[in-house]
């Protein structure tokens, strides 16, 4: 698609649009901004940005990995262009899909995201969509707007992870932009994917997914109860401009590369998706997984174990077929037998669960859990 058509795709929201330049051809990317006077509005909302930017680097809950902060950073800046020398990004361990983007130039990318998104190209998406807003300054109009508001406490203490799982709806509401905001950087991130050489079909994708990921648990309305899909704008319409957008485009996906950053990371990523106590979208996401990299051992285990959790009819037999078909491949972890042991045990399987409890001891006799699966093993009837 050339770059009137782009702009002609975003006539339904022209009013959004206007600031990006309509007649021209290209969208024209703002200069890099200067920091602003500490004495002024704009200056002391950064100020206030650089010290939750120090408690971030600080913070329990980055991710400390060389690795993925360098390839993380080197992707916002392919996208960013000319403002690359502004993008500190920090990679976060939260188990929620979210990114989020400060005037300042911090970005912070949750690891629900990183395993959520197939490719490098899924994940510029979201990167570019952020930049997007920090390009049109979005950032600064909502922190102004809701300083007035008095909510300004509640938007940064997301910024510092404050009430991480807990409050999360209810920060939505402070922080959100609006639904023309979002379809400003949605278009914007189309056009810095384009710039980078990614393949920007893969934008509506990474939506496509989480919506049916949500979807996945019974009488549950994404509108109403996701973070992102109550503030953007309606799933079927995102997905459908963003399709518009990029038909027969093309560009790189960027998979291997994606896949081998965060390979070393992705074990921990899904413990942490467990805990979150969603097994309905966690099965959803592991069959995504699954279909995708079969018969990828962990994650025969970890489905195996969401839908163990889940505990639908019949989830118990497909629950052990996924650990079964885990250990056939000889290099299952060592939590199958431990899961295993509590299906053969809830089944009324006590020898079963014995043996696959001693399995699970002799492969990880130092694990956290190893005194409470002793006491269990004691506590079967002979």
């Amino acid at each position: 698609m050339n770059r009137r058509l782009w702009l002609r795709a975003g006539c339904a929201h022209c009013a959004a649009f206007s600031g990006l330049g309509l007649a021209q051809t290209e969208w024209p990317t703002p200069a890099r901004f200067a920091k602003p006077d500490l004495a002024s509005d704009e200056g002391g909302l950064w100020a206030l940005m650089d010290r939750e930017e120090s408690r971030l680097r600080r913070s329990p809950f980055r991710l400390r990995d060389a690795a993925l902060e360098t390839y993380l950073t080197e992707l916002a800046c392919k996208l960013a262009g000319e403002h690359c020398p502004d993008m500190r990004v920090y990679p976060l361990r939260a188990p929620h899909f979210n990114a989020s983007m400060a005037p300042n130039g911090m970005m912070q990318v949750w690891s629900g995201l990183l395993l959520r998104v197939d490719n490098e190209a899924q994940l510029a998406a979201v990167l570019g969509h952020e930049i997007g807003h920090f390009m049109q300054r979005h950032s600064l109009e909502r922190l102004r707007d809701i300083k007035a508001r008095s909510a300004f406490g509640m938007f940064i203490g997301m910024f510092g992870l404050i009430g991480l799982v807990g409050q999360l709806a209810t920060l939505a509401g402070a922080m959100a932009f609006s639904r023309d905001q979002e379809r400003q950087a949605d278009r914007i991130g189309v056009e810095l994917m384009r710039r980078s050489g990614h393949d920007p079909r893969e934008a509506s994708k990474v939506w496509a997914n989480l919506l049916e990921e949500l979807k996945a648990t019974p009488n549950n309305d994404p509108a109403k109860n996701s973070v992102l899909f109550a503030s953007h704008p309606p799933s079927d319409e995102r997905r459908a401009t963003l399709e518009m957008l990029t038909s027969g485009d093309a560009g790189r996906t960027g998979e291997a590369e994606f896949q081998a950053v965060l390979a070393p990371l992705r074990f921990g990523l899904l413990e942490d998706e467990l805990k979150r106590g969603r097994p309905f979208e966690s099965v959803a996401l592991l069959d995504r997984l699954v279909s995708r990299e079969p018969p990828n051992t962990q994650l025969l285990y970890f489905r195996g174990e969401a839908r163990r959790q889940r505990g639908q009819s019949n989830d118990t037999e497909v629950a052990m077929a996924d650990f079964q078909a885990a250990v056939q491949t000889g290099q299952e972890p060592a939590q199958t037998y431990r899961a295993m042991g509590e299906l053969h045990k809830a089944l009324g399987k006590p020898q079963a669960a014995r043996d696959a409890w001693q399995q699970y001891l002799r492969r990880a006799a130092d694990a956290p859990d190893a005194a409470l699966i002793k006491q269990q093993l004691e506590e079967l009837p002979a």
